[in-house]
């Protein structure tokens, strides 16, 4: 499919994705198989409502991508995008400070982003959003950034460091073919992000050149951490017990006129919704959040039948926002949302944006919440 023809208009006219059309020819070439019950509850198509995997396949109206993406072709897949944490390389400098080192590579590579829908991607590592670069607060970062795609490019770091480090245009900008070394001290502790910061600038990030940067608290420098129910410190009891999740928010120009065909979270169109993500039901969730949407203003998050408490940018140990079940953030916003299913009844939970349009074009998902 020829990426330059596909316009948000074509995907809902001709049903690829949203779910008016499809929810449609269904009702309109389906016969049931048997009169529905007295008193049952029926889709439009005659059927009764039956068993929990139909009644979500057609909740909200069918608002689904037909057919599968193939992500080992891809090189990655969203599923594993949510728990892949890449820690470094450790290693002790003179002064004994933990120093991680890391090492990316930006390429161009072409990535289907819904089913038989490809986007000439520009990526860290091959992958969109790129790797998950975690710390402690205090360590050393070296970041090896290598050039291999067609245009500069940079790493710039939502973070605090100096001038030289900054990822810009004249400091840490390369061309291709080149190499540069970003050095710094992770601070402050929170839910970061980093992009390519080169010219054109909408471009760059939109093109997929963005990756999650989350620093965790040095316990350390956080004593007061330890009585904090939600402690994030890496290695407590409390931290094993949460289930962490990363979800970038993200969209897709497909024919470059400065507005998204495709959105997603972890740049799948509804890769949740075709295969939601398991949860065990006794163990909180915690969900690393980010928006890196371009040309829409902002992008949100609505957790169904649940509400969640929300750390703005991650960066403090109390709630900035407390019991929500809807969040939103402009681009480069982030925060981290925790929440629980203990003692709810197992099945699935819909979580997804609360902008219609992006439903209906790729970000809508399930939870599997299980016993």
């Amino acid at each position: 499919m020829n990426l330059l023809a596909i316009s948000r208009r074509f995907l809902l006219s001709r049903g690829l994705i949203g779910g008016s059309l499809l929810g449609t020819l269904a009702a309109s070439t389906s016969a049931p198989a048997s009169s529905p019950a007295p008193g049952s509850i029926c889709y439009a198509d005659g059927r009764a409502v039956g068993s929990q995997a139909h009644d979500n396949l057609h909740a909200h109206g069918n608002m689904t991508t037909v057919g599968t993406v193939d992500h080992v072709a891809n090189g990655f897949d969203p599923h594993a995008i949510l728990t892949d944490w890449d820690t470094g390389v450790l290693s002790t400098d003179a002064q004994g400070r933990t120093v991680r080192s890391f090492e990316v590579v930006a390429e161009d590579k072409e990535i289907e982003i819904a089913p038989g829908i490809r986007f000439p991607a520009w990526t860290y590592n091959g992958r969109v959003p790129g790797p998950t670069l975690r710390a402690t607060e205090g360590d050393l970062l070296r970041i090896t950034f290598r050039n291999n795609g067609s245009m500069p490019h940079t790493m710039h770091f939502h973070g605090i460091h100096g001038a030289s480090m900054d990822g810009v245009p004249g400091a840490g900008e390369i061309s291709p073919g080149e190499t540069f070394v970003y050095e710094f001290t992770a601070r402050p502790f929170g839910c970061h992000f980093y992009h390519c910061h080169s010219i054109p600038l909408k471009r760059h990030i939109h093109k997929g050149l963005y990756g999650a940067f989350i620093v965790d608290p040095d316990p350390a420098r956080h004593p007061e951490a330890a009585d904090v129910a939600r402690s994030r410190l890496l290695g407590t009891p409390e931290n094993a017990h949460w289930q962490e999740l990363l979800m970038v928010m993200n969209g897709f120009d497909t024919n470059f006129d400065d507005e998204n065909e495709v959105y997603a979270v972890n740049s799948i169109a509804h890769a949740y919704m075709h295969k939601p993500i398991v949860i065990e039901r006794d163990r909180p969730v915690r969900v690393y959040l980010i928006n890196v949407t371009e040309f829409d203003p902002i992008n949100s998050f609505h957790l169904h039948a649940n509400f969640f408490d929300y750390y703005d940018h991650g960066t403090t140990l109390q709630p900035t926002l407390r019991t929500v079940d809807t969040i939103m953030q402009c681009q480069a916003q982030r925060g981290i949302l925790e929440f629980s299913f203990a003692g709810f009844e197992p099945g699935r939970y819909m979580f997804h944006a609360h902008q219609t349009e992006f439903v209906e074009l790729g970000w809508m998902s399930f939870f599997e919440v299980r016993a």
